[in-house]
């Protein structure tokens, strides 16, 4: 192996650990058990919906984020 060869392969287990990150979003709304209360609640909207309000500006920001370390 080479020295390229080895910086490829060490940017492709970097890349990965950033794009981990793309499973939050999903892990964070596929346990519906987790978020479906009432309490807290944020400016009268019970947590079930703001919580799941929340990942709408919470996804596009960690897909930017992860776009940037990976590219």
């Amino acid at each position: 192996m080479n020295g390229e060869t080895k910086d490829r392969s060490a940017q492709k287990r970097g890349d990965r650990r950033w794009r981990i990150l793309l499973l939050l979003p999903f892990l964070g709304l596929l346990w519906a058990p987790f978020y479906n209360r009432v309490e807290p609640s944020f400016f009268g909207l019970p947590f079930f919906y703001w919580y799941q309000f929340l990942w709408v500006f919470l996804t596009p920001a960690l897909t930017w984020l992860v776009y940037r370390k990976t590219d």
